[in-house]
């Protein structure tokens, strides 16, 4: 992989981008012309650049746009609308910085303008829940669609359902299933506009999203799958162990109780750990002050967690993980469920989730040797796919 920046945030930001460029979210020349004016732990000048050639790109596709060229306008939308969202990754935290709130309101529009001439059926779709609404993109492979089987995405942390595109619609779509993106409390809209945390209950989630797609003539409600990526490896399992409507989960990366994956690797004398989650958090806060000395670990726990949480110390935040729980719902999950890994990244919740399982199930490991490395499969998402829609078409009967 191209090294484009001495700060080691930075160039996880940079490589976040470059992974959409396999179905046209990035491109390789444009990030590395944006990263060549951006200096190691400059956030400003990070946000400048990133949306300076947002904007060139949507108008770009404006241009084309209004001399009917609907291809090009659209593959430089959808460009645009992965800039903008890798512009205030730096930015994240509470309270939100209103250049992370622009930035977002941009990415949302560009987004909106791709999809009216995706070359197939986007369109907005609204989840009411609890007195609000969730929101999410219905894509279908062609207009006309009735009754396909669905695959609903469920995030991660610090993604949105316009990344969630690239990652399951495309995919689902090129098969024939229809896809539902949608962001929950926490993800997307609703952590930035809507100020919603994440918690930890997602059936309460999924159960909504189910009910709308049952709604959703184009949606076949006996042939619903659902998928969780990153994050998403605990919430979906976590949702469909509580929804009984569900026809197949995929949970990649599959993930177990947050607190024990926490438990090896925090700075903190051992008769803490042993304590957890009944400790007092200001106990914790002190000896975790040595992870916001590396900067990658600062925006993920400190910058990100507490604000996709709405708490204020890192101890609050290895206290809330022990609510993260799948130990005592797991036997819920009856549909039949693939958990997937890559090598590299931790094994201990995949297996232990797949071990946990009474439903039918199988397991999926990707290597190095096919290419697959990097979270979630970002370096090797076609790979990824095969195994995934094979197994899934033959689970639903595509």
């Amino acid at each position: 992989m191209q090294h484009f920046s001495e700060d080691p945030l930075f160039q996880m930001f940079a490589e976040r981008a470059l992974t959409t460029s396999t179905r046209g979210g990035a491109e390789y020349g444009e990030c590395a012309a944006v990263m060549q004016r951006i200096p190691p732990g400059d956030n400003d000048a990070w946000y400048r650049e990133w949306t300076a050639w947002a904007a060139q790109v949507a108008a770009w596709g404006e241009e084309s746009a209004a001399r009917g060229h609907d291809v090009s306008a659209r593959e430089a939308f959808l460009r645009a609308t992965t800039y903008y969202r890798i512009s205030y990754y730096p930015l994240f935290g509470a309270p939100v910085d209103p250049r992370l709130s622009e930035a977002f309101d941009r990415e949302d529009a560009c987004f909106a303008r791709f999809a009216e001439r995706a070359g197939h059926p986007v369109r907005p779709v609204e989840i009411p829940f609890e007195g609000t609404v969730l929101p999410g993109w219905l894509c279908l492979p062609r207009a006309g669609s009735e009754s396909l089987p669905t695959l609903i995405a469920v995030n991660g942390y610090d993604s949105n359902v316009h990344e969630m595109y690239w990652s399951h619609a495309v995919p689902a779509v090129r098969r024939g299933y229809a896809a539902l993106l949608v962001d929950g409390p926490g993800q997307g809209q609703p952590l930035v506009k809507q100020g919603l945390p994440m918690r930890p209950d997602w059936e309460t989630v999924l159960s909504a999203v189910v009910d709308r797609a049952e709604t959703l003539r184009e949606v076949d409600a006996s042939r619903l799958a659902v998928m969780g990526w990153s994050f998403g490896g605990y919430l979906a399992p976590r949702g469909t162990a509580g929804e009984g409507r569900i026809a197949a989960l995929i949970a990649d990366p599959g993930q177990w109780d947050q607190l024990d994956a926490f438990r090896d690797v925090l700075p903190v004398p051992a008769e803490l750990k042993d304590r957890l989650p009944d400790v007092d958090p200001a106990e914790l806060d002190p000896h975790l002050a040595v992870l916001e000395k590396n900067p990658v670990m600062r925006w993920k726990l400190v910058q990100r967690g507490l604000w996709v949480h709405g708490l204020a110390t890192p101890g609050q935040y290895v206290v809330e993980m022990g609510r993260f729980r799948l130990s005592d719902v797991v036997d819920g999950i009856a549909c039949p469920t693939l958990v997937v890994s890559a090598e590299g990244e931790s094994a201990s919740g995949p297996d232990r989730l797949y071990e946990a399982l009474s439903c039918p199930k199988e397991r999926a490991r990707f290597t190095k040797a096919e290419g697959a490395l990097g979270h979630c499969q970002g370096w090797n998402r076609s790979r990824f796919d095969q195994r995934v829609f094979d197994w899934l078409d033959e689970v639903l009967g595509v």
